[in-house]
């Protein structure tokens, strides 16, 4: 799970990963270990392709992912941090508690399933890890140090009047379309703006695009799960033929941006802060400074 390898790294643990997912290339340096994680799913097929693909495996109780049982098992590890969110973006939890279960060599493996469907449960989670990984001291610090900069971002979002808000929509898949829930409405709360398209802690629903017309979004975030920026321009490449895309303010104003949703708005991990602060500049653009990674945001998506 990417967003663990995140958080055990900024937990100062990375010399004691002794493994990690298909996903999980931040930092660099995770690159270099073992992957014993890896998807059934072709991730270069289309958004549709891979949305059927899924779809038809859920539908069949079929595992997504595939964990490398025998090169885990050789690494004994002492503790497994995985996810129970969502079964589409990661390996089931299930799967993980049975292979810790039914391998002679993983029966002492503490198994940590990080689940966060709100901003905040991001920091409940990096402490728990922090608690697991005997790294409890280094946890509250990095706590601390990203709540200190989410409230300077809730400080000035909470300073624009509520009329003066944009309404603002995270496209987290595209087709069919989805609107980013979880932790994507609190964000868009505390950065100034609005969204009434989806419930803070809730998932991500799929939203008929006439609803979305009829919203007219001020702004227009594009962030598939799973993309990196380059396949994120290139999918989205058919939005402008969509019925309707030219009436949305968003489109209308040129405040339609392309997000790296895999490296940040997707990934529940230390950086979603770093996504808060990407999410309040596009929103505010005066209000907030530019953040520093201008290659994984900010790009204007037009005909």
């Amino acid at each position: 799970m990417a967003s663990a390898t995140e958080i055990l790294y900024a937990l100062g643990l990375g010399e004691h990963v002794v493994a990690v997912s298909h996903e999980c290339d931040h930092p660099p340096e995770a690159a270099s270990k073992p992957r014993v994680i890896r998807t059934l799913v072709d991730p270069q097929a289309s958004s549709r392709e891979i949305d059927e693909r899924v779809r038809a495996m859920s539908a069949a109780q079929t595992a997504l992912y595939e964990i490398d049982v025998p090169a885990l098992a050789a690494l004994r590890p002492e503790l497994i941090v995985t996810q129970a969110q969502c079964d589409v973006c990661a390996v089931r939890y299930a799967d993980v508690i049975h292979a810790v279960e039914t391998v002679p060599e993983l029966a002492a493996t503490r198994v940590v399933a990080l689940n966060p469907q709100t901003f905040e449960d991001i920091f409940e989670d990096i402490r728990r890890v922090g608690e697991a990984a005997g790294a409890a001291a280094a946890a509250e610090r990095l706590v601390a140090a990203l709540r200190a900069r989410v409230e300077a971002v809730r400080r000035i979002g909470q300073s624009v009047p509520a009329d003066q808000r944009p309404r603002v929509v995270g496209l987290e898949w595209l087709e069919p379309i989805m609107v980013a829930g979880n932790w994507m409405p609190e964000m868009i709360q505390i950065a100034g703006g609005v969204c009434r398209l989806t419930e803070p802690g809730r998932h991500s629903p799929y939203v008929p695009w006439e609803t979305i017309v009829e919203y007219d979004p001020e702004v227009l975030l594009v962030m598939p799960c799973g993309f990196d920026l380059r396949r994120t321009l290139a999918e989205a490449r058919a939005l402008p033929d969509l019925p309707g895309w030219d009436r949305i303010s968003a489109v209308r104003a040129g405040r339609v941006y392309g997000v790296d949703g895999n490296a940040y708005f997707n990934r529940s991990g230390p950086r979603m802060v770093d996504s808060l602060e990407i999410l309040a500049h596009l929103i505010h653009l005066v209000l907030f400074p530019a953040p520093t990674d201008r290659a994984s945001y900010g790009v204007f998506l037009s005909k």
